[in-house]
């Protein structure tokens, strides 16, 4: 298996062009049922299996668990910030620093599993209550110099 495989187990993301009501309701239930998802399973995972990288070169399994959290916090926030702002410009940051501080390296993994129940639980209603006209509305992400809507983000976190 190449490592590229093994870094993009689903593959790489592809912006949807276009928005597809479906799409972007299994969107929703994607980010809704991943805590759940998550905890099972991770359920009976030793820690011996947490400190274990996921592919070579690669975070363990409990830096991965916490940079969801992280990132999941990140999504919430840009998700609101494109809400209550005219195209944002959001504040991209380094994922990797992160997940080598000592919480992503060391900190047992139930205080992350609780952000994201919580995280993800908040990010899924505010989704479910948007009308399709906020789905157009966009953040700009300078490290990729791209533009994102609301409709492409949530398929990126899906």
């Amino acid at each position: 298996m190449t490592l590229e495989k093994l870094q993009y187990p689903i593959g790489k993301f592809i912006k949807p062009s276009s928005l597809v009501k479906e799409d972007f309701l299994h969107h929703i239930q994607d980010i809704s049922e991943f805590p759940q998802k998550l905890n099972a399973a991770v359920k009976n995972i030793s820690e011996q299996e947490l400190n274990t990288p996921y592919r070579p070169g690669g975070w363990t399994v409990r830096q991965v668990i916490h940079h969801c959290a992280d990132s999941h916090m990140n999504g919430l926030i840009r998700l609101k910030l494109t809400l209550t702002e005219d195209q944002p410009i959001i504040k991209p940051y380094a994922e990797a620093k992160w997940a080598a501080l000592d919480d992503g390296k060391n900190l047992p993994i139930t205080a992350s599993m609780q952000i994201i129940e919580g995280v993800n639980q908040r990010w899924s209603h505010l989704l479910q209550q948007l009308p399709e006209t906020d789905l157009h509305k966009s953040y700009f992400h300078p490290q990729y110099g791209e533009t994102y809507t609301l409709y492409q983000q949530t398929a990126l976190y899906a």
